[in-house]
């Protein structure tokens, strides 16, 4: 999602270097955005303080002479680094009450900007700057030798249309649609005559291998592939159905049709950036409530999301 972002500054910097300091493992995902130049690893996990890191990097990015730092993360501890580091510009929402530790802040209109996307975009622009109504979509390139290299290495086939499932939310059980409602599909989609591969880290294999003991014939790649190796494969097929989660959002910066189903979260705050999707959703009245786990115990919002109505949202898009 911040990858609208690092084009418009681009387009405003045509000879700018623009670096991102994130987790590592996205290294895959920066590899594939033509505007970075550079990405750093950043030695922190979730909620990690730190501070002695913290320096020492900074120190080695003061080193390096950038001019500015866009924050995207509203935590005060992210805004620490950019702080010692001693960025001329350090631009950022409020966040967590960051006065002093970023000088070009910003103050959020939830109204005005309701999408994250939106959000990161804007601060690529001058504060007062007219705001964009329309966003680019994020573009992640593929190189076809890596990806024939997967296809080698995993024994797969292109020989029938892929169908991708991305069965798996890192945010918790209440973003996941049941692994039976997935297989159901997923047999349905290969008694038509498609294959069906499904997509996660190894984090999803209980769910993934929960889908494959109920529908045998899946090809299962939870945890078998890399990042770099699932955007290569995931580039291939034909329409994907995804949860609300990060693999939805590669699916839809690849340019593949695809079907994004949403339970717990809000297709208004996180939607696929992409004109190729369908969102299905049943809008009830106790969704979104933004949980991991539901609320109420019974999570309707995803256990009465039904098989029929994923399937005739890939009806439609794969007759756009």
């Amino acid at each position: 999602m911040a990858q609208p972002m690092y084009a418009r500054l681009k387009q405003r910097y045509p000879s700018a270097q623009i670096d991102v300091l994130a987790p590592a493992w996205t290294r895959p995902l920066h590899a594939r955005m033509s505007e970075i130049s550079e990405a750093i690893d950043a030695p922190f996990g979730h909620g990690e303080l730190k501070l002695r890191e913290r320096w020492k990097l900074a120190r080695q990015l003061k080193a390096r002479g950038y001019d500015q730092v866009i924050v995207l993360p509203n935590s005060i501890k992210s805004a620490l680094l950019p702080a010692f580091a001693g960025i001329a510009v350090r631009t950022g929402w409020v966040g967590e009450m960051r006065y002093g530790l970023l000088n070009d802040i910003r103050t959020l209109d939830p109204i005005k900007l309701p999408q994250m996307v939106q959000r990161f975009y804007s601060l690529a622009d001058e504060k007062d700057a007219p705001r964009i109504s329309v966003i680019p979509h994020p573009v992640l390139t593929i190189s076809e030798a890596s990806r024939a290299a997967a296809l080698a290495k995993l024994g797969l086939s292109t020989d029938k249309p892929i169908i991708a499932i991305c069965p798996g939310a890192e945010y918790g059980p209440a973003k996941r649609w049941p692994a039976k409602h997935a297989a159901e599909l997923a047999s349905q989609l290969i008694a038509d005559g498609a294959q069906v591969w499904l997509f996660g880290s190894g984090k999803d294999n209980e769910i993934c291998a929960e889908i494959a003991a109920l529908a045998p014939q899946v090809i299962n790649l939870a945890g078998k592939t890399s990042l770099a190796e699932a955007i290569d494969l995931l580039s291939l097929s034909h329409v994907a159905v995804c949860n609300d989660s990060g693999l939805m959002h590669v699916v839809a910066a690849l340019g593949r049709p695809l079907v994004a189903v949403f339970g717990s979260s809000s297709p208004s705050f996180t939607p696929p950036l992409t004109l190729k999707a369908k969102i299905v959703t049943l809008d009830l009245e106790c969704s979104p409530c933004f949980e991991r786990v539901c609320p109420l115990g019974h999570m309707d919002c995803l256990n009465k999301l039904t098989p029929d109505y994923v399937m005739k949202a890939l009806k439609e898009i794969t007759k756009e």
